[in-house]
């Protein structure tokens, strides 16, 4: 009981330093974004649907094969007809991984309940090696 007393202030900085490297362990597991190999995983297996959200200038610069352009401030008016099919797993990719998430909620709110972002978005991609398109 003495150690604790007397070393209360390093007790406090151990506990504090585990939860701050538990953290995105934590928030990571609802947030409900994608690694590049994990994206791939559905890309192949479940026939994933890539939805890119950045501005046609960026898309035209280089995206994912296949991904069709949405722009984050179109999607609630354009992803039902890029998208048809609601119950097939969705991607929602941009340069960094930003916009991704903020289009997760948005997309999750039109009915499509497997919309993910990819982590790191484009960036993240080209990182692992992965083919690159340009328009």
């Amino acid at each position: 009981m003495k150690f604790i007393l007397d070393n209360w202030m390093l007790i406090l900085i151990a506990l504090s330093s585990g939860g701050m490297l538990a953290w995105p362990l934590l928030r990571g597991a609802n947030s409900g974004s994608l690694t590049a190999q994990g994206a791939v995983q559905l890309i192949n297996r479940q026939r994933a649907v890539v939805v890119d959200v950045r501005e046609p200038e960026e898309f035209a610069a280089g995206h994912m094969i296949g991904a069709k352009n949405v722009p984050l401030n179109q999607l609630e008016e354009k992803l039902a007809a890029a998208v048809k099919n609601k119950t097939v797993p969705l991607l929602l990719v941009c340069a960094n991984g930003a916009r991704a998430q903020r289009a997760v909620g948005r997309a999750k709110k039109l009915g499509y309940e497997q919309a993910q972002a990819v982590a790191g978005g484009l960036k993240s991609w080209k990182e692992a090696n992965l083919p690159v398109e340009k328009a």
